[in-house]
């Protein structure tokens, strides 16, 4: 339960009954949590999304449906089932032992997936789609993935790699270089090191990217769109920065860029997308073209230690909270 807003340090874990579940919920005995930048803005009073609090919060994990609720269908007492964070934060909570939640946030595990990785999948695939769903990531397209080391940027990776497409990893220093080549990224920019735009043009021949992939938005965001080709599409789907984050309309008029948001509610809304492109997640997880990159693991007993690991940016990949 979150009672005050703040850094890690205000989270504190306490005895509570959650009782049954009501109309269309279940609960479950949760075994795995995945968290997310977005739990950490939430948790600090950063977030589009104001806790009233006291709050629970917590949005992705795995478990094991213990109880259902009036109304629900297709689950069962036993069933082994992900959460996918698609509720609003603060409404429901899976940071503890026990957790209720809306059946319409189950989703079946996929086959041969550990409970560590059941609890890394879907916000970090479906968030990633963008450059599917959105720009129709092909063949020899140049994607340039920024904040790259995070679970959704290496999902980016993935993704463009199996479209055929270029990824361009582009992450601060080049600390996480050899880590990031050995996830797949063909190429890796260390903006805080080296000129960005020259480096993009250099990978490219020249061309620029098609697709660029932004959880970070700010003044930065000038930057990428001069780094693209004509017509290209730059995706914000995020504010990590939380600064003013301003429209390159030069670069955009001139070079007819798409600027536009993104968030993975986009495909999880729409009952035609969410079915499609479940199925190419569970495919690509089965042939091996998915893999989910586990960070680090901690102890619900240490789950202040795994937000402060989450905010230090040394992670590559998602970082989990057993249970």
């Amino acid at each position: 339960m979150l009672r005050k807003l703040g850094g890690p340090e205000v989270l504190e874990i306490e005895e509570q009954e959650i009782g049954s579940p009501g109309e269309g919920e279940v609960r479950i005995r949760v075994q795995t949590i995945g968290l997310n930048r977005a739990e950490a803005m939430f948790r600090a009073g950063r977030y589009p999304v104001k806790p009233q609090l006291p709050t629970r919060i917590g949005y992705e994990c795995y478990g094991t449906i213990e109880e259902v609720g009036p109304g629900v269908a297709g689950w069962k007492a036993g069933d082994p089932v992900c959460v996918m964070p698609n509720f609003r934060l603060g409404t429901y909570g899976v940071w503890g032992d026990e957790a209720i939640v809306p059946v319409t946030s189950l989703i079946a595990p996929p086959p041969g997936l550990s409970p560590i990785e059941c609890a890394s999948i879907w916000m970090q695939y479906f968030t990633a789609l963008a450059i599917i769903e959105g720009a129709n990531a092909t063949i020899d397209d140049y994607v340039v993935i920024r904040a790259a080391s995070s679970s959704v940027g290496l999902a980016a990776i993935q993704l463009a790699n199996w479209a055929g497409a270029v990824s361009i990893a582009a992450t601060r220093t080049s600390a996480k270089r050899d880590a990031l080549l050995a996830h797949g990224a063909q190429h890796v920019i260390a903006t805080e090191e080296e000129d960005y735009v020259e480096a993009v043009r250099r990978i490219t021949g020249g061309k620029g990217a098609r697709i660029v992939f932004d959880p970070v938005g700010g003044p930065f965001v000038e930057k990428l769109a001069e780094s693209m080709c004509e017509r290209g599409i730059l995706f914000i789907y995020g504010g990590l920065s939380e600064q003013p984050t301003p429209h390159p309309h030069w670069p955009a008029a001139l070079k007819g860029l798409s600027v536009r948001g993104w968030v993975a509610s986009e495909i999880w809304n729409h009952p035609l997308r969410f079915e499609r492109y479940k199925q190419v997640i569970y495919q690509g997880l089965a042939r091996g073209k998915l893999k989910p990159v586990i960070a680090r693991t901690f102890p619900l007993e240490q789950i202040a230690e795994a937000n402060r690991y989450l905010e230090s940016n040394q992670q590559v990949g998602k970082v989990v909270v057993t249970v």
